[in-house]
């Protein structure tokens, strides 16, 4: 009878062992099936989010997708305007009318080219290269002040190399693009440790010497451009807003008082722009804005028909690059003109939108600097198109005739794609089944 107990005991010990050594081999499937769920992609959520009619504007593979169809659209677009606007003034030089749409579409071949390239670097690449790119950009902005220089319209921005001009500052802003997220990350992980100026003193140097160069070769528009990127850079990078004011205050009043007060056509250009023009001057500093408000006015709600423009007959100046708006405006009315409004608006939202999902401080800082970049720029550009701010030069971007503008506004794009598929829903989307 006790044999039979310590048998029955025993068989009860193996079969609880057994159950232990079962149950151990489950707990360990499933912590294994919890670490590789924890490294699912988390493309596999994203897809069970629900994105649906406006919503899908929320969605980053829609804000992916959205943004390559605008640049690809614009920079079309931009072939036919720059057609349209620069025909008449190409005949009168005793050239070909398709002269300066053809320069400008091999430009916007290559430059999608490169875009195409860009898009494939990835986001570690950028991280490692950033400041080389910054360098040389700035070398290259150096040369406009060597005997390679040009000066066109006053500004010495250009570097001459046999029948090319080349604009280094376009390249600058790229550059400052990559390099200014890397530097301002970095200074924001040393605040904690040391002083803001310790922290921040590299990038508040090397901005404003890349500021400094383009000021010297007496680009106002520009300077700007790179400004409103690094103001916008170093308050979303983390630097004090106090200083940051602070510096911005002492910025502007140094520039007014050095580049503008201390030019008397730049003072022209401001006063023009608001304030009455007399005579005498509707045929001179006034003269070009006065032709794009009559071009804006022409054009009523859908315009005059492409290729009509009245004001393209050398009424305008420089009406396939600066000014290109302004025939758009009359060849294809307010509709045309808010249409072009509203595929910088989603260029804008897309990045901004991407640049919200992503989790790396250096991706959604790029994206945030491209999108300044952009929209500012197509907004000035407007505004003086409209008479709401003097003329300063500044291309639309991706539409207004001019190599260097388009291929480096189509190289960041490339970029922006390449820290876009950085998130982990717009890689997924790209992957091959």
């Amino acid at each position: 009878m006790p044999r039979t107990t310590r048998s029955s005991s025993d068989s009860r010990s193996r079969s609880g062992a057994s159950s232990n050594r079962q149950r151990h081999v489950q707990d360990n499937a499933g912590e294994r099936y919890r670490k590789a769920s924890s490294r699912e992609d988390a493309s596999d959520i994203a897809r069970k989010v629900s994105y649906s009619g406006w919503r899908n504007i929320f969605n980053p593979v829609w804000c992916y997708n959205g943004f390559i169809t605008c640049v690809v659209a614009l920079t079309v677009f931009g072939f036919i305007m720059v057609f349209s606007s620069s025909s008449v003034s190409m005949v009168a030089a005793g050239k070909s009318p398709w002269s300066q749409a053809a320069n400008q579409t091999i430009y916007g071949i290559f430059g999608l080219i490169v875009a195409a390239v860009t898009a494939h670097i990835g986001a570690r690449w950028y991280r490692r290269f950033s400041f080389f790119l910054l360098i040389a950009a700035m070398f290259l902005q150096l040369l406009t002040l060597s005997p390679l220089g040009r000066n066109i319209n006053g500004n010495t921005g250009w570097i001459g190399i046999g029948p090319l001009t080349l604009q280094p500052a376009e390249a600058l802003k790229l550059a400052l693009c990559i390099w200014l997220p890397l530097a301002l990350s970095v200074a924001k992980t040393r605040n904690a440790k040391v002083n803001v100026w310790q922290a921040y003193w590299i990038p508040i140097v090397m901005f404003a010497a890349s500021v400094g160069l383009v000021l010297i070769g007496k680009d106002l528009g520009t300077a700007m451009i790179l400004i409103i990127i690094g103001f916008v850079a170093f308050l979303i990078g983390g630097f004090s807003m106090v200083l940051l004011f602070l510096f911005s205050v002492i910025a502007a009043v140094g520039i007014l008082v050095v580049f503008v007060f201390g030019s008397s056509n730049r003072m022209d250009r401001i006063l023009a722009a608001y304030l009455p023009c007399s005579a005498e001057s509707a045929q001179g500093v006034c003269y070009q804005s006065i032709h794009s408000m009559y071009a804006m006015a022409s054009g009523g709600l859908t315009g005059v028909g492409l290729g009509n423009s009245r004001e393209k007959w050398n009424y305008l100046p420089e009406a396939h690059n600066d000014f290109i708006f302004a025939v758009i405006g009359e060849e294809l009315g307010f509709i045309g003109t808010a249409l072009v409004v509203l595929t910088f608006i989603i260029m804008g939202w897309c990045l901004i939108r991407v640049a919200l999902q992503s989790h790396n401080a250096f991706t959604r800082l790029v994206l945030v600097c491209i999108a300044t970049w952009i929209v500012s720029q197509a907004l000035i550009n407007i505004s003086v198109v409209l008479g709401l701010l003097p003329v300063m030069g500044l291309p639309l971007p991706f539409v207004s005739a001019g190599g260097t503008a388009l291929i480096m506004c189509l190289c960041a794009s490339g970029v922006a794609v390449s820290m876009m598929k950085s998130l982990p829903e717009i890689r997924s989307s790209q992957a091959k089944p």
